[in-house]
């Protein structure tokens, strides 16, 4: 009797294996001649060279599934054992608008023209700047794009940024480390990476700086090569901050800035680096601007009529 070992990598392996493993017995069952055995992140096969050969084909291809759509139900495991190539996603989206399948298959779509606009772009583009008010999801899917590149191994790592600026209050003196001090300004970022990549993925990626988040003071000196890069709430940059961020790109970069005009915390003396950049860069080729309003309000269905009030309030 032969032994083949399968290691499981990035992985969630509740979502994976099924609950109380119930994913595995199920490709077991379908074959009573062997054994398989799963323990930690390692699957043992013990059983004929034939037989190997095709649970591994089984194995192999339910983990491209979970690889793209974040989960696997009984009923891929049943479709992959009976030899059907790609199971049906019943989700009842549009493939084209779906940007990626997240954690647990949540389904990540653009939901707005506009939004599909800043999809195309980004595809096309190196360097997209997305403008609009709260709650276009500006950020989220820039991160999600992000995230569909670096799982495509179109780039080797993401890199997020924002500035550490107040919004219109003094949090005064924060405890603890760096990370533990810029953590709260960047507490939208980590909301969207948990919807989009598994705790335990998402882990490994942090630690192994796969997905590096930092403030943008950090970025001074550095060259970012076959990155993904996103500067977050770039209305709260200075043209100063702005330029070193954008020389930052190194080769095989692409770079996503997202801001509102709108909602500008710097002190009033001081120009802001995203608006500045709209007149310094109009014109350069290679570089798309995407304009999201409060059309593209994806929040609750009030967002939109506060938004409303406001801009009419200020006119």
């Amino acid at each position: 009797m032969l032994e083949k070992i399968i290691t499981l990598e990035d992985v969630s392996m509740v979502d994976f294996l099924g609950i109380h493993n119930s994913n595995i017995k199920e490709v077991a069952a379908a074959f009573p001649e062997s054994k398989i055995i799963s323990r930690g992140n390692e699957i043992r096969i013990q059983g004929t060279a034939p037989e190997i050969i095709r649970i591994t084909d089984v194995i192999d291809s339910l983990l491209a599934h979970y690889q793209k759509y974040g989960k696997i139900t009984n009923d891929n495991v049943k479709g992959y054992l009976n030899g059907i190539a790609k199971m049906p996603v019943a989700t009842g989206e549009d493939d084209d608008d779906v940007i990626l399948y997240g954690n647990k298959g949540l389904v990540v779509k653009a939901k707005t023209p506009n939004q599909k606009l800043l999809v195309e772009q980004a595809a096309k583009y190196d360097l997209v700047f997305a403008i609009g008010p709260a709650g276009t999801g500006k950020t989220y899917t820039a991160v999600a794009i992000a995230v569909k590149a670096l799982k495509n191994k179109e780039v080797r790592k993401i890199i997020i940024t924002r500035p550490a600026v107040e919004a219109g209050e003094n949090l005064g003196f924060l405890p603890g480390d760096l990370k533990e001090k810029i953590d709260p300004y960047l507490r939208p970022i980590y909301d969207a990476l948990d919807d989009m990549i598994a705790p335990e993925k998402l882990k490994l990626y942090l630690e192994s700086r796969v997905i590096e988040i930092a403030p943008l003071a950090y970025m001074r000196g550095r060259t970012l090569n076959n990155a993904f890069i996103l500067l977050d709430e770039a209305q709260n940059t200075t043209p100063m901050q702005m330029k070193m961020f954008l020389t930052r790109m190194g080769p095989s970069s692409k770079a996503i800035i997202t801001g509102d005009k709108s909602q500008i915390d710097l002190p009033k003396n001081l120009k802001s680096g995203l608006i500045d950049s709209l007149t310094v860069l109009k014109g350069i080729k290679g570089i798309s601007f995407v304009e999201l309003d409060g059309s593209d309000v994806v929040r609750h269905r009030l967002v939109k009529d506060i938004l409303a009030a406001y801009e009419k309030s200020e006119k």
